[in-house]
């Protein structure tokens, strides 16, 4: 693979993601959160190149929190943001004896595990006057999780390329064009200092994990198939689909489009909020 492409097409996918979605504005301080993974640091590595050309100005808050696993290796971590010389935080919370206490044996750890970090991140975020969280989510895990709601939840939904939380924070999610397999070779060729997940990492039955390895035999059969479902999210046809609700507050100019055999409610209706 081609490094130079493989950088460009990351950072055209990370800087469309912004641009499209409005995620950053003048003066904005982000938290970018890292895991110690390969989504998060590429991430990480994005937006400080996107602060060389960007238009506007916004500052990086790094922040990674130490859940108390055994043997968490966190200086490897610590080593490599001083090295780099960001603006890095850990924050220490033993979330693992919480989750292995609550959660029977045999049982998956990540619904409780990511709420407890959510609360911790919100909570940092506001300690560091932080007006967005950077979430390191890609196009695998948003297909993943568009399907994981179809199939167990009934729900027709995939992530929101931002999001207000209950408590007011605004998250942002710039990776989600970006493919899995570019961000891998890229963790790669950067070396970047992959820490392991060893709790919900470890579970191998886990619905996204079976969920994901089905999309990837897809892609192995059909290439392609990922990129095409990711278009799907984008063109949303909301006349077409069985919502009573939506239905309703489309209201009977959708049913005389679907008579006439055309696709879509117009955008800028759906844009304005009517729909």
């Amino acid at each position: 693979m081609d490094p130079v492409a493989l950088e460009r097409r990351i950072s055209r996918a990370f800087a469309r993601a912004v641009t499209d979605f409005g995620m950053l504005a003048e003066g904005d301080r982000v938290m970018v959160c890292v895991s110690g993974g390969k989504d998060s640091y590429a991430m990480l590595d994005r937006f400080r190149e996107l602060q060389k050309r960007a238009p506007v100005r916004f500052e990086l808050k790094v922040v990674n929190v130490d859940q108390g696993h055994p043997g968490y290796p966190a200086q490897t971590l610590v080593d490599y943001m001083d090295r780099e010389k960001y603006d890095f935080t850990m924050v220490k919370e033993d979330t693992y004896s919480i989750v292995t206490e609550k959660i029977p044996e045999g049982k998956t750890f990540c619904s409780l595990c990511s709420r407890l970090r959510r609360g911790i991140l919100y909570r940092v975020a506001r300690e560091l006057g932080c007006t967005k969280i950077a979430l390191g989510h890609h196009r695998d895990d948003v297909l993943q999780t568009l399907l994981l709601n179809l199939f167990f939840a009934g729900q027709l939904a995939a992530m929101p390329p931002v999001m207000v939380s209950q408590e007011g924070q605004v998250v942002i999610r710039p990776l989600l064009y970006c493919a899995e397999e570019d961000l891998s070779a890229y963790a790669a060729l950067k070396e970047f200092p992959i820490l392991p997940c060893d709790l919900c990492g470890s579970q191998d039955m886990l619905q996204r994990k079976i969920v994901g390895r089905m999309l990837d035999d897809l892609e192995a059969k059909t290439p392609g198939t990922k990129q095409i479902m990711l278009a799907a999210t984008q063109n949303v046809r909301p006349s077409h689909l069985l919502d009573r609700d939506l239905w309703k507050k489309l209201g009977l100019d959708a049913a005389k489009e679907v008579a006439n055999g055309e696709v879509l409610v117009p955008p800028s209706r759906l844009v304005s909020g009517t729909a």
